[in-house]
């Protein structure tokens, strides 16, 4: 089951790239633009949008670690910005002068790659943002660019839509079976761009209709033949040290990355770690980082319990992605932990979280129905 459960419309032209890293979302335009948004709510960063860029952007994409994102465009430069602030870390000028059309970082982060409409190809040193090599090549209308040695997606199954739609749509396979399993037609405009986020079942579509629809998938697809609990426990589990690595990140630990790596914890040993273990075999010695890590990885057992234990979507608050409380009805139509919604709205967000649109009004209304359901549905689950 797909889902689609956000739409961003803040570009004023068409979106030409979508782009994922642990914790955020980047969008780049015709409008010379590009733009960033917190993965907890869908929310624009203080800092966004980011300008430089002359002419259209027509590419971004984050490093690996994302801390840092490259830009490109038809102005003949590749840009590189601190995601945490917004800063423009350097401004890199492709040698012949060339629209530049994709940009793409090296799984290591040690370097850059850029290609231009006129077929040059440069690679960049992206640590002190110097050329180290460039070629020439035949003249290509569009160019793509694939490292070696990427990492899996960890989904279980690998999904990947068909790019550049005329016809609007956007279809998902099944790469075992080469199946159909999804065909997203909610864009009215050609579908320019695809990205699926690298820890989370979340798939960005970006369309000339100047949106990007933000859509999320159930665990349980048609080509996976294991249960639901083998299914969540098996997501965390083959989690590698560098999806570990991009999970600290997003939860503010980006301080513990190295002694991570240096004790080769993967998801498996993650999902297991201890206070003592913590202690002894990790030698973090500040309390409030042992806390605090130990906080975090209850939260996440406790999603996949809440996964595991097949929870209906409806049941599910669509800004905390957590199990409903005190569900109200907000004026879009759409129910919502009441908490979650008060602060939303406190936050001056005037627009629906699920539409983006513009609320014609703040009440929210005790939605005791849904509240009944989910409580005998906690009385029969629970034990």
């Amino acid at each position: 089951m797909v889902k689609l459960i956000h739409t961003l419309a803040d570009h004023g032209d068409d979106v030409n790239c979508c782009a994922f890293s642990s914790s955020l979302l980047a969008t780049c335009s015709l409008d010379k633009t590009i733009r960033l948004y917190s993965l907890s709510d869908f929310t624009e960063l203080p800092h966004s949008p980011l300008k430089f860029h002359t002419y259209a952007v027509h590419c971004c994409c984050f490093s690996p670690s994302g801390h840092v994102l490259a830009s490109c465009s038809t102005d003949g430069t590749t840009v590189l910005w601190n995601t945490h602030n917004g800063e423009t870390l350097a401004v890199m000028e492709q040698p012949t002068g060339s629209p530049v059309r994709v940009c793409q970082f090296s799984p290591d982060s040690t370097c850059l790659v850029s290609g231009a409409a006129d077929g040059t190809v440069v690679l960049w040193n992206a640590q002190s943002y110097k050329l180290y090599r460039w070629r020439a090549r035949s003249s290509v209308f569009s160019i793509g660019i694939m490292w070696s040695g990427l990492p899996d997606q960890n989904l279980g199954c690998f999904f990947y839509p068909y790019l550049r739609s005329v016809d609007k749509s956007v279809i998902v396979y099944d790469t075992n079976t080469e199946t159909i399993l999804h065909t997203l037609t909610q864009h009215t405009r050609y579908v320019t761009s695809c990205a699926f986020a690298p820890n989370i079942l979340l798939l960005a579509t970006g369309s000339m209709d100047k949106t990007v629809n933000i859509w999320q998938f159930d665990l349980e697809t048609p080509c996976q033949a294991r249960s639901t609990d083998d299914q969540v426990k098996q997501f965390i589990e083959d989690w590698s040290e560098d999806d570990v690595s991009m999970w600290l990140c997003a939860q503010g630990l980006n301080d513990l990355v190295d002694i991570f790596k240096i004790n080769n914890i993967d998801g498996r040993e993650l999902f297991n770690l201890t206070k003592e273990s913590l202690v002894d075999d990790l030698k973090i010695e500040s309390l409030g980082l042992r806390s605090k890590v130990l906080r975090k990885i209850e939260e996440l057992r406790t999603k996949v319990k809440a996964l595991s234990s097949g929870i209906p979507d409806e049941f599910l608050c669509p800004i905390t992605r957590e199990l409903m409380k005190d569900p109200v009805i907000a004026s879009d139509g759409y129910s919502y932990e009441k908490e979650a919604m008060e602060n939303w709205i406190s936050k001056k967000k005037r627009t629906s979280p699920m539409t983006n649109l513009i609320l014609p009004s703040m009440v929210l209304t005790p939605n005791r129905t849904l509240k009944m359901a989910i409580s005998r549905w906690l009385e029969t689950h629970q034990k």
